[in-house]
């Protein structure tokens, strides 16, 4: 997922400051890691010396001045672009799953263990997405956390087969 044309998508629909664009950001995709503060800043700085994004408005107040962005027209043909294009499938973040478990095996341990508790910590994830699904608020979210859900559902069957494939292979097991 591209962050900066997330953040593109927030500006269409109107300018905004990097406060609300991170919280919005998180908002929309409840599933995902939460945007730090320094990521949305350092985006949006990219975004402005790329002019896709400009300075609207500066806000002062009790505090430090508040930069208010606006997307730009190249932005908005940017994003425009960006969401007519397909995207390549994978890889995915399962991935370091199988490398760690293959990794094991050819070192000739014990993979069970590993696989066990990625399996645990997959299962405690899943039944928190789910209880956040049920009390999401609208459809985006719920559409975001069925991504999410899907590709746990698809890790937790592919460490289930893991699992039985190591159990049936008595020479991965010293």
């Amino acid at each position: 997922m591209s962050t900066a044309h997330v953040l593109l998508g927030i500006l269409a629909g109107g300018p905004a400051h990097g406060y609300d664009l991170k919280r919005e950001h998180d908002a929309r995709l409840p599933g995902a890691k939460p945007l730090a503060y320094g990521q949305v800043y350092a985006t949006l700085s990219r975004l402005e010396r790329d002019g896709l994004v400009e300075v609207a408005t500066t806000e002062g107040g009790g505090g430090p001045d508040r930069t208010v962005y606006a997307i730009a027209e190249a932005g908005e043909e940017t994003l425009l672009d960006w969401l007519a294009t397909p995207e390549v499938p994978g890889p995915y973040a399962a991935e370091e799953l199988v490398r760690k478990t293959v990794t094991a095996l050819r070192l000739h341990r014990d993979a069970r263990p590993f696989l066990a508790a990625q399996r645990a910590l997959h299962l405690e994830r899943m039944r928190g997405l789910v209880a956040e699904q049920r009390a999401a608020p609208d459809v985006e979210a719920r559409i975001a956390l069925d991504h999410t859900i899907v590709h746990l559902d698809a890790d937790l069957r592919w460490l289930d087969n893991a699992a039985a494939r190591v159990a049936d292979d008595g020479t991965s097991l010293r």
